[in-house]
């Protein structure tokens, strides 16, 4: 018979970026049903899920009352980084962990977080190198105001300084913001070579749109690039998202729309019933342990034994015709979340031109 292991599901199914929080959702329910079925396993998994409803002072409470009292141990959410810095200090309380299955902009390593989708090594530099000689030197940068949108920025600056080229523009927009005409009047005015769009849900929705408009308006190609638009964000983009290029790990091969943000909370149940799988009583191991008890087996666990981020392929895809379609297929890569190899090359920090 097999034993009862008690997860949590920390998403929400309300907010701005519910979409996106809505694909790791199905994703990881995805993933449970496929090991519950599985005979591979000699476990099943039975879900406590919480609806922080997009709200960033509800994350932490949900994370400490689900790991107060449901006896769970590991929790599979979060979308924002926010939220995520959130979740951390009760997952130390409550010697929890925390399975992150969306783009994040590097710079943390916490043993209470698995991370497995990719940080900027895997999705935004690939997708800079490629840009640059292909599109031009000169970009624009744009984001959400808060620590993805500031991170995101302050790597494309540097990664575009190194190559010669130039930042015209660095704008912010709150989360749910979704006032674009500014940004907009100033990107007509320098008519960059690309777009950086670290926008989050209905800001980076909105956008899209009107600088679809302004296309159809003055005929400039203005292509966009973006570290965290999936397929799941396509259908709310109508004809905006048309021409974007992106970076990740995977990219839906059909119409599932889906796309990487669920089929990297799927991979990551199936990676924590790997880890438990033949162990009983391992639940409550932490994720270091688990992951050393991993490797002194000859396993090959996805995350780190260093710094708990999954090694990941490195793709980068288009949308045409209302679907991804794969540009350029790196090998897999480890992470690299504190950009140690960046950090040699790189000169002075740039200046920044802004035009108003």
């Amino acid at each position: 018979m097999k034993r009862i292991i008690d997860i949590g599901i920390l998403q929400s199914l309300s907010g701005n970026y519910a979409v996106l929080s809505g694909a790791s959702r199905t994703g990881a329910l995805q993933g449970v049903a496929e090991v519950n079925a599985s005979s591979d396993y000699d476990l099943t998994f039975r879900v406590s899920a919480r609806d922080p409803e997009g709200r960033n002072d509800r994350y932490a409470p949900l994370c400490r009352e689900i790991l107060r009292e449901t006896g769970v141990r590991h929790i599979f959410g979060c979308v924002t980084s926010s939220s995520r810095k959130e979740v951390i200090p009760e997952l130390e309380r409550f010697d929890g962990v925390l399975w992150y299955p969306v783009p994040y902009e590097g710079f943390e390593a916490s043993e209470r977080v698995a991370y497995m989708h990719s940080c900027p090594n895997q999705h935004l530099l690939p997708l800079l190198d490629w840009a640059l000689p292909a599109l031009g030197p000169r970009g624009y940068l744009v984001g959400s105001n808060y620590i993805w949108g500031w991170e995101i920025a302050q790597i494309a600056r540097e990664r575009i300084a190194v190559a010669g080229g130039e930042v015209t523009g660095d704008r912010y927009l709150a989360l749910g913001d979704t006032e674009a005409d500014h940004l907009i009047a100033e990107i007509t005015a320098l008519r960059p070579d690309f777009i950086v769009n670290s926008l989050v849900g209905e800001s980076s929705y909105a956008f899209l749109a009107q600088l679809a408009e302004l296309r159809q308006k003055t005929g400039a190609a203005l292509p966009v690039l973006s570290g965290n638009f999936t397929e799941c964000e396509i259908a709310y983009c109508d004809a905006g998202a048309e021409g974007l290029v992106a970076a990740g790990p995977w990219f839906e091969p059909g119409e599932g729309r889906g796309g990487s943000l669920a089929e990297m909370a799927r991979q990551a149940v199936h990676e924590l019933a790997r880890l438990l799988n033949g162990r009983p009583g391992a639940e409550t191991l932490s994720l270091s342990e688990l992951v050393a008890l991993s490797l002194a087996a000859g396993e090959k666990p996805r995350p780190d034994p260093t710094h708990f981020h999954a090694r990941q392929p490195v793709v980068i895809a288009q949308i045409r015709a209302g679907r991804f379609h794969e540009i350029l297929r790196h090998p897999p890569r480890g992470a690299d979340p504190y950009l140690t190899a960046r950090d040699r090359d790189l000169p002075a920090a740039p200046v920044l031109r802004v035009v108003s």
